[in-house]
């Protein structure tokens, strides 16, 4: 019997075109169920690689995380490593880490601030650290202020003294003198640092004059030797005085600084000019004028009384954007007001505006040479330098006149140079020390000078543990207590309080300076 491949198309019933239209048919069945599986298969593929890739990041991140935590852990560990390792210092209990912290967190956010911020940080940290008051942080900031004082001082033959005066309310008057050595001054490019400097003296005292100056300038030169420059904003007693130290060396030179010259150079061109001073008076008229309406926010800056001719930049810049503002209609800033308001309250400034040209003129010569004193100090050729910096913007008669006298300061001063000689000739980083002492002060700076002007020393280098420590070992609470009494005396805050305290003990009333 024949097997079922053995048959012919001849033994099938059906005509081979059904056959065959049968066989295509299953054909492209079968065709149909293998693609789709393929299809299935591919999907499936894809989503394996999918998972396999978000498996190797899920494992990445595992092992990133693990990472961290271990640094964080290694961080912690060594941190506490840190308070640890930190023993006392004396009997005080605490140690050289914990003072430095304390006293650089003081430098910045002041004093009752410090004691808060410290235990934020401690509490953030973990650290099982009582923190210090800030009374004690006060006398720390003291101790090293005092320290830097009778640090060891290095004697040589090109010192520059630094120094100016600085007033609070009362008679008294805060001399401070800065050191640095003509050797190692930074850079030309880069301006002088507060830990470039080196305090030689701070005091506290009434009637400033000639003689008292010759007595600080002879005192300073038997202690550290007479200087090669002495440079001053210019005051009467600190320029006279210095006919002293000529006689100890004859080459010492006297240096005014470059920015307090340019306030008197402004002052002696326009200070008595009835347009300048007619535009200072309106600025003052306009500031009460506006301040309370919906211009306040065009309010002009305050005027200092005090060195206003060293200020003036921020009035010009007002002055000029105000102009700008006005004659521009279409600005978008002017939508908070309308225009005859703003007519009304500033279009007085319209008449002043080749004024205000000269002056910014003026002023744009100043700021341009002061950078260049702050940065490049002063040198052989330093007036030429400063010439050609000024030729493209001096362009008025006034800006002219303005730069070349700054350029006949500079060259006066350069006379006095030895070859290949370099010098400061700005006193900011004093001015600037004085920025920080009154920063410490805090509001306090407005009710006179304290036993804190012991501090002054402190805030011109960073309080490491190793200077802490230092500090600590050579300077007693009983040599602050000594050196304040030396150099201040009876203050406007001893006096205050010893007034209120007769006052109570006579009356009985409860009462202090502060309620007062």
């Amino acid at each position: 019997m024949p097997t079922m491949y053995q048959k012919t198309w001849k033994d099938y019933k059906s005509p081979l075109r059904v056959v065959t239209t049968s066989l295509l048919k299953s054909r492209a069945r079968l065709a149909t169920k293998c693609e789709k599986a393929h299809n299935k298969y591919m999907e499936s593929e894809k989503g394996r690689r999918e998972s396999e890739a978000i498996i190797r990041q899920q494992a990445e991140r595992i092992h990133e995380l693990e990472e961290k935590v271990r640094r964080l852990e290694a961080e912690g560990c060594r941190t506490k490593t840190i308070m640890e390792d930190d023993p006392p210092i004396g009997t005080h209990g605490y140690g050289c880490r914990m003072v430095a912290l304390a006293v650089e967190i003081a430098k910045v956010v002041g004093l009752r601030a410090s004691e808060r911020v410290l235990k934020v940080i401690c509490d953030f940290l973990g650290w099982d650290q009582k923190v210090p008051d800030w009374t004690t942080i006060r006398l720390w900031l003291l101790r090293l202020g005092v320290a830097t004082l009778r640090a060891p001082f290095e004697r040589a033959d090109d010192w520059i003294w630094m120094l100016d005066h600085s007033v609070q309310i009362g008679p008294e008057k805060t001399l401070a003198v800065l050191g640095v050595r003509a050797s190692k001054l930074p850079p030309p490019g880069t301006p002088l640092k507060h830990e470039d400097m080196r305090l030689l003296d701070v005091r506290t005292d009434t009637g400033w004059n000639k003689e008292k100056m010759k007595a600080v300038y002879a005192e300073l030169a038997e202690q550290y030797g007479p200087p090669r420059a002495v440079l001053s904003d210019g005051a009467a007693e600190l320029r006279e005085g210095i006919c002293v130290l000529k006689t100890r060396r004859s080459d010492v030179i006297s240096l005014q600084d470059f920015k307090h010259k340019a306030a008197n150079i402004f002052k002696a061109l326009f200070g008595k000019d009835e347009r300048f001073q007619d535009f200072l008076s309106r600025l003052g008229r306009t500031r009460s004028a506006i301040q309370q309406t919906e211009l306040a926010h065009l309010v002009p800056p305050s005027m200092k009384v005090k060195s206003r001719f060293m200020n003036l930049k921020p009035r010009l810049r007002w002055a000029q954007a105000m102009l700008w503002l006005l004659d521009h209609p279409e600005a978008e800033s002017r939508r908070w007001m309308t225009n005859q308001r703003l007519e009304e309250k500033l279009g007085w400034l319209r008449a002043f505006a080749e004024d205000i040209a000269a002056w910014s003129e003026c002023e744009n010569v100043i700021e341009t040479g002061v950078t260049f004193i702050n940065e490049q100090g002063l040198s052989c050729g330093a007036a030429e330098r400063l010439g050609e910096l000024f030729s493209p913007i001096a362009r008025c008669q006034p800006s002219r006149c303005m730069a070349d006298r700054l350029v006949e300061l500079v060259s006066d001063a350069e006379s006095h140079l030895e070859n290949e000689e370099r010098l400061p000739m700005s006193t900011e980083i004093l001015e600037s020390s004085f920025g920080l002492f009154k920063q410490l002060e805090g509001q306090h700076a407005k009710s006179g000078f304290t036993s804190l002007i012991a501090a002054f020393g402190s805030l011109l280098q960073t309080a490491t543990p190793d200077r802490v420590g230092q500090a600590f070992l050579s300077t007693s609470v009983a040599d602050v207590k000594r050196w304040t009494k030396s150099n201040l005396g009876e203050t406007l805050a001893i006096k205050r309080n010893a007034t209120y305290g007769e006052f109570r003990k006579a009356s009985g009333a409860n009462i202090s300076p502060a309620s007062g």
